[in-house]
């Protein structure tokens, strides 16, 4: 059994963190790449490649949370070992580090601990509101009912939840504060698979929205 700081000391977890932020981007990259949407890949690799590795985890979870087919099918122990095989310098330690199953296991919950961070829904007096993974409030519980878009737009700009209060619909940002994006004046709201991503039916009348710019007909 390998020592522990042979293949976990803080200047190499510090590396694998490093490189696995870039596999996990190129993972990002082929889902967007496969929808077709360019500009959207475009924007984003480019405020993702801005920040500093903390930041692009972050970043790239709450992309996954809204997106979470990324990682549908994904073999993290492969991402790792590519991870590894950056950082090593002879193919004999790479051999090493990814044979040793108390490091492998060691990266995998790391690296899911890092990227896995999904919100949850939760019921209060009848009411339903929003908390991410460290139980942090992103909406206070005050509707009726909540839909979050699994989508993720741009440059990383979170999309508003469809929310319902007395009986009308509208779209609150889960930002801690409740912010009201469009006001519960709707008879419905209902998401599309592309832009503009809302559909909205007030007085018989339906208008299209895409979470950032003006209404349309």
């Amino acid at each position: 059994m390998a020592i522990e700081g042979i293949f976990r000391d803080e200047i190499e977890i510090r590396q694998v963190d490093k490189f696995f932020a870039g596999e996990m981007g190129r993972q990002i990259h082929r889902y967007i790449k496969a929808r077709g949407s360019m500009s959207m890949l475009e924007k984003i690799e480019k405020r993702i490649g801005s920040l500093s590795i903390p930041e692009r985890e972050n970043a790239m979870a709450k992309y996954i949370d809204l997106n979470r087919k990324v990682i549908e099918d994904l073999d993290w122990r492969m991402l790792i070992a590519r991870a590894m095989a950056n950082y090593c310098d002879s193919y004999s330690y790479f051999v090493k580090m990814v044979a040793d199953e108390q490091t492998m296991r060691f990266y995998e919950e790391r690296m899911k601990k890092k990227y896995v961070r999904f919100h949850e829904v939760f019921e209060e007096n009848g009411k339903y509101g929003i908390k991410d993974v460290d139980g942090n409030i992103m909406l206070h519980a005050r509707y009726d009912f909540l839909r979050t878009p699994f989508i993720y737009v741009d440059d990383l700009v979170s999309m508003p939840v469809i929310a319902e209060k007395d009986g009308k619909m509208g779209l609150v940002l889960p930002d801690g504060h409740d912010t009201v994006v469009l006001p519960f004046d709707y008879d419905d709201i209902s998401l599309r698979d592309e832009e503009p991503w809302f559909e909205l039916t007030k007085d018989g009348q339906t208008q299209l929205w895409n979470g950032l710019d003006e209404l349309s007909d």
